[in-house]
């Protein structure tokens, strides 16, 4: 492969997004580089007075079948894949010039399909063919050609060329792996459109680079501060699919209206707390520290929600994530004031509240916008180099599924609070226990190894004895769990049931009159 720096005589642009094109082109001018182009991008630069070569002159071939055919044609790909030391014979013989440069970027297939009104006509007709192979052509034989996919590199290759009059091997290296990411994610784009199947043969996800355009405009600021830890080194890239393949919410296309970056910790928290919120379609408020809730409340007023949610752990709150559905208006901002916590998400703000909440510098304020409520995506992680997908744990337990297995029937206020406790214990780290009344969490036990452990976990935080109800995430293997809560004030507890000692737990509920109900479903969360 030829590694030295390579000058360039001929040109080809081809654009969609056309940011920055003219200004590249004049340059390209300046230093006697041949132009030829296509379709749009000609038309701008003939607009912008410079001189330019329709790639239908240049081949001697028109474009047809409804622009369909324009660019795929043995002059144009073999001039960008010619080993320009070992086919210049068959290129003199069939007077394929070379091409040096390939500026191309591809149809806007993702702003066509994120319109729901789009026809699945008119989406195809924005996927490109001739794009792609052009811009593979030249990424492949970057040892001669250079390839450029985004403006944002126009200005270190007009650098290169000014200052050395060629283009050095290192940038053309970079310039093919950018160029075949490019290419990779459109493509998988298309494949996520296209798809029906829950789980395909075979899979490719699409994702770019997101960075905090606030205070962010180099490359090289894009990762975030750092990892979960000051040692490891993050980013955050944002998915890119059609509309009903994805969740409808995504947390980086809510502005952060003040304070630092959002960390690698941040997202993480920041996410999972409003995962929770969603939960709710009454006014609710969600506090999380470290991926985990440690207080949530439903109330009748944004006010109350947040002073329950809040005082439910205030001790574990100190430093979280405090996340709202509500507004957050000054009467909100002067409670949360004297507190210290590191992000506050609400759909909206007044004035107000900003100008109090203005006060704290380092508070992250993140605005969400109306929440919608939780669809039924694919989650999942990395096992190593191997991914992990499942389908997202949304099912809903309603009254009507619920199966009491104890001679003490729940009360219907119980049930309510059963049911509110379910839905949070859905979102704590297995073994996972939660206690609450009125709507409200009185005590989180989480990321046990023993369920009765996270169960006198739960009870020591709830501040009792005091009437209350629990929720396990999974069933209970033994009846020490049961016996653990003896007088604690737990009246009622919702559980999947399924243990081969489901028997024994409930004749020691009924020991101590505790009414207890079976979901017939777990609700794992392991990570």
């Amino acid at each position: 492969m030829n590694t030295n720096p390579t000058p360039i005589g001929r040109a080809l642009l081809s654009v969609s997004d056309k940011h920055g094109i003219v200004a590249l082109a004049k340059e390209l001018v300046s230093l006697d580089i041949e132009i030829l182009s296509t379709g749009g991008t000609a038309a701008a630069l003939r607009d912008a007075g410079i001189p330019v070569i329709p790639v239908e002159q240049y081949t001697q071939v028109p474009e047809m079948m409804d622009g369909r055919v324009k660019t795929m044609h043995p002059k144009i790909t073999g001039g960008i894949l010619g080993l320009r030391d070992r086919h210049a014979a068959d290129a003199g013989k069939h007077d394929i010039p070379w091409i040096d440069l390939v500026v191309c970027n591809l149809y806007p297939f993702a702003k066509t399909i994120a319109d729901p009104k789009v026809s699945r006509e008119d989406a195809i007709e924005q996927i490109d063919i001739g794009g792609p192979t052009m811009v593979r052509s030249a990424a492949k034989n970057y040892g001669w050609t250079t390839i450029l996919t985004s403006a944002e590199d126009y200005p270190d290759l007009v650098a290169a060329l000014h200052d050395h009059h060629a283009v050095p091997f290192e940038f053309r290296r970079k310039m093919a792996a950018k160029a075949f990411a490019h290419t990779a994610t459109y493509d998988a784009l298309i494949m996520n459109y296209l798809n029906e199947e829950t789980f395909p043969a075979e899979l490719s996800l699409g994702f770019t680079l997101h960075t905090d355009t606030r205070q962010h405009t180099e490359a090289a600021d894009r990762l975030l501060r750092y990892g979960e830890n000051p040692h490891q080194k993050a980013a955050v890239y944002k998915a890119l699919g059609a509309p009903g393949t994805q969740d409808p919410f995504s947390l980086l296309d809510c502005p952060v209206l003040q304070g630092k970056q959002l960390s690698f910790n941040n997202l993480g928290d920041t996410y999972g707390a409003i995962d929770t919120l969603r939960e709710f379609d009454r006014t609710a408020c969600v506090v999380v520290k470290h991926a985990t809730p440690c207080g949530v409340a439903v109330a009748d007023s944004p006010l109350e929600a947040l002073e329950k949610a809040f005082e439910a752990d205030k001790t574990s709150a100190f430093g979280g994530i405090i996340t709202m559905n509500s507004e957050c208006d000054e009467q909100l901002a002067a409670y949360l004031s004297p507190i210290f916590f590191e992000v506050l998400a609400a759909p909206s703000f007044t004035p107000g509240a900003l100008s109090i909440l203005g006060k704290k510098k380092n508070l992250r304020v993140l605005q969400t916008g109306p929440l919608p409520p939780l669809s039924d995506r694919m989650t999942g992680r990395f096992i190593g180099n191997d991914l992990l997908l499942q389908n997202k744990d949304n099912k809903v337990v309603k009254k009507e599924d619920l199966k009491i297995v104890t001679k003490r029937v729940p009360s219907d206020s119980e049930i309510g609070d059963l049911l509110f406790a379910w839905k949070v214990v859905k979102h704590v780290k297995s073994n996972a226990i939660v206690t609450a009344f009125g709507h409200t969490t009185y005590g989180i036990g989480g990321g046990q190894v023993s369920r009765v452990d996270a169960t006198q976990i739960a009870i020591s935080k709830s501040g009792g004895p005091r009437p209350m109800v629990l929720a396990s995430d999974a069933f209970f293997p033994f009846r020490d769990s049961i016996d653990a809560l003896r007088g604690s004030g737990v009246t009622a507890i919702i559980q999947p049931g399924g243990s081969i000692r489901d028997q024994e737990v409930i004749a020691a509920c009924d020991e101590a009159g505790i009414a207890m109900v079976f979901t017939g479903i777990r609700s794992f969360l392991h990570g």
